[in-house]
């Protein structure tokens, strides 16, 4: 009998995820670092926010959870909100700088609320991110960050929250006060954030309410949870189950009494 040698098939090619990133400690997102070594120009869209790459550096964030960067410059007066909407509607930075911002409160401004957005934009998440390559936004020249950079800075931000206080329910929860008998004294930042809690604002609303990054709110907010002055809502007990209401159930349940009752 002749044997036919056959040749192996070759292997599927596998990415080097060492080489990507994905083994080191201080990877927060893999494809965002992928972005970053390719030099990337566009918009990462994820679970909880966006991120705005331009050459591979982040150049601007959003994040539904953080106050924008219009709500930062124009919550104290450094900019009117016609003024903010005439520049973003053009798309062109010199609008701010002729509206009377100054490059140093610009840039101060757009680090804040870049740093802030970026931090819940790359906070885990149950769906993958898209990236859609396209032209830089039109802050990119304000203050570009290296994305190691962000990424180290989100990764410090998330262990100081849990240092605070561990429970990240006062993150997301409505807020309601502890009024202990003998209430510690708080300094006047966390003060401000305690006067806002009423049982409905959550930390992002407040946030926007006082014209603060979020992340700093959550600070606040954690050290007053630490200090058992402020907790998060509990969810509303629901008096009426579904199956309460599901004529099948009430007939058993009476079968079952009855069937007990002999």
């Amino acid at each position: 009998m002749t044997v036919v040698g056959t040749t192996p098939p070759p292997r599927l090619p596998v990415r080097d995820r060492t080489a990507a990133g994905e083994r080191s400690p201080g990877c927060v997102s893999p494809m965002l670092t992928r972005l970053a070594e390719e030099r990337a120009t566009g918009v990462l869209d994820r679970e909880h926010g966006t991120l705005h790459l331009a050459e591979g550096r982040v150049v601007h964030a959003e994040s539904p959870l953080a106050p924008s960067l219009g709500t930062l410059l124009t919550a104290h007066g450094a900019l009117d909100a016609a003024s903010w909407q005439d520049a973003e509607d053009s798309a062109d930075e010199g609008r701010l700088l002729r509206h009377g911002v100054t490059p140093g409160a610009l840039e101060l401004a757009q680090v804040s609320a870049l740093y802030d957005a970026a931090y819940f934009a790359l906070a885990p998440s149950s769906t993958p991110g898209r990236f859609r390559y396209g032209a830089a936004h039109w802050l990119a020249s304000v203050h570009p960050v290296p994305v190691a950079d962000l990424e180290r800075e989100t990764l410090r931000r998330r262990a100081l929250l849990r240092r605070i206080w561990p429970d990240p329910a006062t993150d997301v929860a409505p807020l309601i006060r502890a009024d202990p008998v003998s209430a510690p004294a708080v300094p006047s930042r966390q003060a401000a954030v305690l006067e806002q809690v009423d049982g409905v604002r959550r930390a992002t609303d407040i946030a926007r309410e006082l014209g603060r990054p979020a992340f700093h709110t959550l600070v606040h907010i954690r050290r007053l949870a630490a200090a058992g002055l402020v907790s998060s809502q509990p969810p509303p007990v629901d008096d009426h189950p579904p199956d309460a209401a599901d004529p099948y159930v009430a007939l058993l349940k009476r079968v079952r009494d009855a069937l007990e009752a002999l």
